[in-house]
């Protein structure tokens, strides 16, 4: 199949054929006729398999086709990166076609809220929208949905994890009762399903490799303890180089400490958390993108919808909590049917949660040795259910 055989409108194909764009992925190739035919649609799809693309081409190709210059399409997601991403993409695919977007997030100044205002009340064709921030527009009484055709949940069961169900669910008040509704989330745990049968309408449904890392992704893991961590990093980004290099740590002072830290070691490093404000994350993630930055050192908040190609190397300088998140990880590597690594450092405490891991994937990943400057790592004891000390006065309690 190509994308010239969903006879896209021609200004669109044009914008495809630009960007040299010609087989659809698996996600797209099922998605894009049940969307064009106007039915609800739940989809689950890993990380990396294109579904951004799944839902805008046959939204912007019904935009092309009305030519309306009212918010036709409401799309929500759980972060601003990810709004910023399809704002962007919006862009790209719609160059020949005149369709209108705004990302609509928190974090920015009076300035933006009044330019999220005036597109709200004046007409974007396309609105891609933070549940809470829209919430804040919706709360004040102007926003007018009355027009809405299209209803579109990015990363739904990210939103949930985050707490955002009541807000999606108020959102959906607001819009016509007749209008297409679609779901993409990279799970389908039950909450999602209860959430799917309130908001969709008789949906069709799809699935797409739920759960597995990409082809290209060549996994392995070291045991090493805490304090052995940096020097272990140091060693793997100087053996090896890399064009582009991510790591993902559990918290914001840990990633504030390794960035320091790497950059002392003469290595190209930048940080990314919730303590920068929204234009200095954008200046981070440009310089990535760019790679100008070789080393981005992040929290969770990249581990889903940061579409950046080329990452040579993911690192989880610690293990998430949820075996999901490894997945959506190790995802930002391998992107688009290329190769990758993806490296994880075990210490005593995550042996038996990657043992899950390993199950869910359905794959022993290689466990490698450390150098042998660094000394003995902890003993390799996947089945014994290790606890981390309890804490006193700010430190583990010996």
């Amino acid at each position: 199949m190509k994308f010239s055989d969903f006879n896209f409108e021609p200004g669109l194909q044009e914008g495809l054929d630009a960007m040299r764009f010609e087989t659809p992925t698996p996600i797209q190739a099922q998605a894009i006729p049940i969307i064009l035919d106007h039915k609800d649609l739940i989809a689950v799809a890993q990380t990396g398999t294109g579904k951004t693309a799944a839902f805008l081409l046959p939204i912007l190709h019904k935009l092309a086709m009305e030519h309306t210059v009212t918010t036709n399409t409401l799309i929500i997601v759980p972060t601003r990166e990810l709004a910023l991403q399809i704002d962007q993409a919006v862009q790209g695919l719609s160059y020949f076609t005149g369709a209108s977007s705004l990302a609509i997030y928190g974090g920015g100044d009076g300035m933006s809220f009044e330019n999220e205002k005036r597109a709200l009340t004046q007409g974007a064709n396309i609105i891609i929208a933070t549940p809470g921030r829209l919430m804040s527009h919706l709360n004040m009484g102007y926003v007018k949905f009355d027009k809405v055709q299209h209803f579109i949940l990015d990363e739904a069961d990210k939103m949930l994890d985050m707490g955002f169900v009541d807000d999606i669910t108020k959102i959906a008040n607001y819009l016509p009762k007749k209008r297409q509704s679609l779901m993409f989330s990279a799970t389908m745990p039950p909450s999602i399903r209860s959430l799917a049968q309130r908001l969709l309408h008789h949906p069709e449904q799809i699935s797409i490799a739920i759960s597995k890392p990409a082809a290209g992704v060549t996994q392995a893991a070291y045991l090493v303890y805490d304090a052995q961590k940096n020097g272990l990093i140091k060693f793997i980004l100087k053996e090896k180089e890399y064009a582009s290099v991510l790591i993902f740590s559990s918290t914001k002072q840990k990633v504030k400490i390794l960035h320091k830290e790497l950059q002392q070691a003469g290595l190209k490093a930048k940080s990314i958390h919730s303590d920068l404000e929204q234009d200095e994350r954008e200046e981070v993630l440009r310089g990535f993108r760019s790679k100008q930055t070789q080393i981005l050192v992040a929290t969770d908040i990249l581990s889903r919808g940061i579409d950046i190609e080329d990452i040579g190397l993911v690192i989880n300088y610690d293990l998430p909590n949820d075996a999901e998140d490894y997945i959506h990880r190790i995802g930002r590597t391998a992107r688009a049917s290329t190769k990758g690594e993806a490296i994880t450092f075990l210490n005593e405490y995550d042996q038996f949660k990657f043992h899950k891991i390993e199950q869910l994937i359905e794959k022993e990943v290689e466990k490698r040795p450390l150098p042998a400057y660094l000394g003995e790592g902890p003993v390799y004891n996947p089945k014994a259910r290790t606890k981390r000390p309890p804490m006193h006065k700010g430190k583990f309690r010996r």
